[in-house]
């Protein structure tokens, strides 16, 4: 048997290896055009740009990604949804049921422009407005690891912040993974780590290099508020350091119980947050809490249980050494759970960011190829002037 040093010392060398493959140039192919969006396939993934008004951009994201969309919020609503029982208000109901009640609750409390973007997805889609709402409600029913790590804990004082997504791997959304770059009108460009059909974010990084990650806890039942997923698109469109994102956090109605790590690389400062239904506090780099008890310094570490233990003491045993593939491996199973959807590391300061998903077959995003990408590069691209182009409707 090998000692659990010996297995992270193999999982360092095979991170390097595919880092290296990754930083090669990668082939790239524009798909389709629409309006002002774009969907180009880059080394095999979908990466969606988006920019213009709410409407705009969902009509560009249910046109371009038409298929895959449908497929998503089918397999949602109508596979995964009619054999699948979740608890509102102590009783046994489907996901679809318990979604209208949510979006009800919750419709005073959404941005005006978040349904005019799922109206857009859904015409562009041509999937029923109902349906695009519903699937983009279903996070609010379902309850993963975080950390960032800079200055003293790293290599060269680089701030990295990790992300791990443990989520429904049987649901299939690692087959509709998609990257998408938006631009939208009156706000900071942003990248979201997202599946298609889905607008709101869970794991994204915007242009003023903020970047943010979440993790569901409990709470069930608290859904008078702004959904997780559209504070967090929130963060990305107006987040332009570490205080104004947490302001949007605090500053917001909030509903069920959650957990952030929020970094800003301009400063090379983080923090790890809980912003939940009448609770706001923030542990900040190198403090202990009474739920996270070891403090390790320039270090913000959020995960529970043993993977908690684990990830302290990976970050305790690698401080001051830590380069983008090392802390990589913090990510590593068991860390990620075998539920792990997808795993990404963002670099704030360059807004690059390296990123895996589950495969098909529902091995785990920490096992599987991570491909590297940079938001500043990607806002450059432009799509071939010859690739086919699909009307975008007038409102």
């Amino acid at each position: 048997m090998l000692s659990s040093r010996v297995r992270w010392a193999l999982g360092f060398v095979v991170a390097c290896v595919a880092m290296a493959l990754c930083s090669d140039r990668l082939a790239a192919q524009t798909v389709a055009r629409c309006g002002k969006g774009w969907l180009e396939r880059i080394d095999g993934y979908d990466v969606l740009h988006l920019k213009g008004t709410p409407r705009e951009m969902g009509f560009q994201h249910g046109a371009l990604l038409r298929d895959k969309v449908r497929s998503n919020m089918h397999n949602i609503l109508d596979v995964k949804g009619e054999t699948t029982l979740v608890e509102v208000a102590g009783l046994k109901v489907k996901p679809r049921q318990g979604i209208e009640l949510i979006i009800s609750i919750q419709k005073p409390n959404v941005p005006k422009k978040y349904f005019e973007e799922l109206d857009g997805l859904a015409e562009g889609s041509g999937l029923k407005a109902a349906d695009a709402r519903a699937g983009n409600f279903i996070p609010e029913l379902f309850h993963c690891s975080g950390f960032a790590i800079a200055n003293s804990a790293t290599k060269d004082g680089t701030l990295y912040h990790g992300r791990v997504l443990d989520y429904a791997i049987d649901w299939g959304l690692q087959e509709h993974a998609v990257l998408v770059v938006a631009e939208p009108d009156g706000g900071i460009p942003f990248i979201n780590v997202t599946y298609a059909g889905f607008i709101g974010s869970v794991t994204g990084m915007n242009a003023e290099h903020v970047s943010v990650g979440e993790m569901g806890g409990g709470g069930l039942g608290f859904w008078t508020g702004v959904p997780m997923a559209f504070l967090v698109r929130e963060v990305l469109e107006k987040g332009k350091d570490l205080d104004t994102a947490i302001n949007i956090f605090r500053d917001n109605r909030r509903t069920c119980q959650y957990f952030y790590v929020v970094a800003d690389g301009k400063t090379n400062t983080a923090v790890g947050m809980e912003a939940s239904a009448g609770v706001f506090s923030l542990v900040k780099q190198g403090e202990s809490h009474p739920l996270l008890p070891t403090a390790v310094k320039d270090c913000v570490l959020l995960s529970a249980g043993d993977r908690y233990k684990l990830l302290t003491e990976r970050a305790q045993n690698g401080h001051g050494h830590f380069t983008a593939a090392s802390a990589i491996e913090l990510m590593s199973r068991p860390v990620a759970m075998k539920s792990n959807l997808h795993n990404v590391l963002f670099e704030p300061k360059s807004t690059k960011l390296w990123v895996a998903n589950a495969s098909p077959d529902k091995k785990p995003a920490a096992e599987q190829k991570y491909f590297t990408f940079q938001l500043s590069e990607l806002l450059k691209r432009h799509p071939e002037a010859t690739s086919p182009e699909i009307p975008l409707a007038a409102k």
